[in-house]
């Protein structure tokens, strides 16, 4: 995320996440922590890989905690200590905010030995998820220029080359779930596409709404609130317990950190070229459907890593997952929520199926992806969300134990 984004984001992030709690009435401790979690994130400056994997760690630990804290211990203070304990040592340059929230939570809460044993529950939780995890590292980056000697090529370095060497939470590898690969350049698909892309997601686009320009602003945001948002959409609704809440959202979160893990592997697997590249080389793909703009740009710059398949996508369609798993695919409570990149607007859906076509279709108004690419994205995110909802939403079960 550049410097100016950031600032824009950081400042509209608390009024957004405020508004998006308006429509929460039946928040909780989990839901609480979890936009106070997202707010630490945001001022740590991580970038989308990273902030998704402290989440799903900070989550996981606090379901862990609710569900040990079930013999009469304060679960507020064990989800409270649990948060403490993890976000300290994953974001350690926050922890002045960390644990002013952590003081202030336990200032509601009555003293005694429901108080105390949550605390240790709670900071227990946290010390063995994050040893269990403990394996879960970032593999140095060895990515080499492709030049010959003497000659400039750009110096910005792709974006989380190694990001699929990471431990998973649910797949038996990276690839498990690897994408078929892009269509053929040669291919009527690939003109389609192609064509669709160059005339919707252009800078200087004169056949996209105003609706769908908001709607590529608003997915430029990729941090965990914009998807955890709608997660508390599910999570605020009437009849729902603290206990069920939180293997929710250990779920979401771990569903979200493995769609990084699959997604980087196919990416960097394809290493396929995004819009802006194909389009200003159009005369080089030997199909004469695809014609050259030689200036041409989209209205989002690109993120630094190959195009196929789109890594909003994925996301999007495991939390799909995830939430249709939790609640079925019939009716649903409205979705929504908030993104700093729109300064702060909400927009909501009806259905989980529009909430994911449209974060999908979003990267093709942004001119950084091709419908392909974003259809091969929903179809990743899916597949991880159904075993990772399999694996995680059943009443008992232990989401830490269960990482690979």
């Amino acid at each position: 995320m550049s410097q100016k984004l950031h600032t824009i984001a950081r400042r509209t992030l608390i009024a957004a996440l405020l508004s998006g709690t308006a429509l929460n009435a039946n928040a909780d401790v989990i839901t609480d922590w979890n936009t106070k979690t997202g707010e630490f994130i945001v001022e740590s400056k991580l970038g989308t890989p990273p902030a998704i994997r402290v989440m799903a760690l900070v989550q996981t630990a606090t379901y862990e905690a609710v569900q040990a804290s079930r013999g009469g211990a304060s679960v507020e203070a064990a989800v409270a200590a649990a948060h403490r304990a993890t976000l300290t040592k994953l974001l350690p340059a926050q922890q002045a905010a960390i644990e002013a929230a952590y003081q202030a939570a336990l200032t509601s809460i009555p003293e005694g030995p429901a108080k105390a044993a949550g605390i240790v529950i709670g900071e227990r939780s946290a010390a063995t998820t994050l040893a269990q995890r403990a394996g879960d590292t970032i593999a140095a980056e060895t990515y080499r220029p492709h030049t010959t000697a003497g000659v400039y090529v750009p110096t910005a370095a792709p974006a989380a080359p190694t990001w699929s060497l990471r431990k998973t939470w649910h797949l038996t590898g990276p690839a498990q779930f690897r994408v078929a690969p892009p269509p053929a350049l040669g291919s009527a698909t690939w003109a389609r596409d192609y064509n669709e892309v160059k005339a919707f997601g252009s800078k200087s686009s004169t056949q996209r709404s105003a609706e769908q320009t908001e709607i590529a602003r608003f997915w430029e945001y990729s941090l965990p609130p914009i998807y955890f948002g709608v997660v508390r959409s599910v999570a605020a609704q009437p009849g729902r317990d603290v206990l069920r809440n939180a293997r929710l959202f250990a779920a979401a979160a771990q569903a979200l950190d493995d769609g990084m893990v699959g997604v980087f592997d196919s990416k960097y697997h394809y290493n396929f070229w995004r819009p802006a590249t194909a389009i200003r080389n159009g005369d080089v793909d030997s199909n004469d459907e695809t014609a050259r703009d030689a200036s041409w740009s989209p209205l989002i710059p690109e993120p630094m890593h190959p195009e196929y398949p789109s890594a909003h996508a994925t996301l999007a369609g495991a939390v799909g997952a995830v939430l249709k798993a939790e609640i079925g695919a019939g009716a649903v409570p409205i979705l929504a929520t908030a993104s700093p990149t729109a300064r702060g607007a909400m927009r909501r859906w009806a259905s989980i199926d529009d909430f994911v076509r449209e974060v999908s279709e979003s990267r093709i108004y942004a001119g950084i992806h091709y419908r392909f690419s974003t259809d091969a994205g929903i179809a990743l995110g899916t597949s991880i969300g159904e075993l990772t909802a399999r694996r995680v939403l059943q009443p008992g079960e232990s989401v830490a134990r269960s990482a690979y």
